[in-house]
């Protein structure tokens, strides 16, 4: 059973991988991207996650834990992602450096912060497919890897913004797909999945998420780029979420 635990978590890392590093990649083969593509690139990202919020995340926890403890779960993970803003925001007011370059790094952590939350069940629950079975095992490892694309992307483009060179953000890109591998083993450990655990950890997740997308990432590319058509692409981010979500 150890071996086979070590030998599925081997293969959830390299699959949890696969998805996040290749959107990381599509976003760091960007040579000197200008503000209005990276504002572009931000709406996108921004509406891929507002898709993935409402259209994936917090149906999936009103039908494990209900739509009153999803609400009261969405509301605690707005306060805490708030909180811990507001201590980045102390911390990078003592700091000399570049303010636009500080906020574009900040959006970058808050959103690794809530995409982490997020990979973290998506690992449990490709643990417990494979004790299930190995074949519904992959499929969902495939599924869950073709699903984190967009998501690199997201990671990737405030990063990008915030002058961080590409192994930094492939490094970081990598840290942020690993509780997926946690998760996995954990999914394999436990043998069973208590749904109540991943009602709460999805909807802890979305409020994270949803902070970011409207408290940080929608303000940062309307900075970058402030358009009528930075709307079109929110909206053109949250079809191509939706098309992504219901082919895979």
């Amino acid at each position: 059973m150890n071996s086979t635990i070590f030998i599925i978590g081997i293969f959830a890392a390299i699959v949890s991988l696969i998805g996040t590093m290749v959107g990381a990649l599509i976003g760091v083969s960007l040579k000197n991207p200008t503000d209005k593509l990276l504002g572009v690139l931000l709406a996108v990202a921004t509406g891929i996650i507002i898709s993935i919020i409402f259209l994936e995340l917090i149906p999936e926890s009103i039908d494990k834990i209900g739509f009153i403890r999803t609400l009261i779960v969405i509301i605690i993970g707005v306060i805490v992602i708030y909180f811990i803003d507001c201590l980045i925001k102390v911390s990078s007011h003592s700091n000399d450096r570049n303010p636009s370059m500080i906020n574009h790094t900040k959006v970058a952590i808050l959103m690794a912060l809530g995409l982490m939350m997020h990979n973290f069940p998506e690992g449990i629950i490709m643990g417990f497919g494979f004790v299930k079975g190995s074949g519904l095992g992959i499929k969902m490892s495939i599924l869950i890897s073709i699903h984190d694309i967009p998501e690199g992307i997201a990671m990737a483009t405030p990063l990008i913004a915030a002058g961080k060179k590409p192994f930094k953000i492939l490094w970081y890109s990598f840290l942020v797909a690993f509780p997926t591998v946690i998760g996995a083993w954990i999914g394999m450990l436990i043998n069973s999945i208590s749904s109540a655990f991943l009602g709460y950890s999805i909807a802890f997740a979305s409020g994270i998420m949803l902070y970011v997308a409207f408290g940080q990432m929608l303000p940062e590319s309307n900075e970058l780029h402030s358009s009528y058509t930075n709307a079109m692409w929110i909206i053109f981010g949250i079809i191509f979420g939706f098309v992504m979500i219901n082919l895979f």
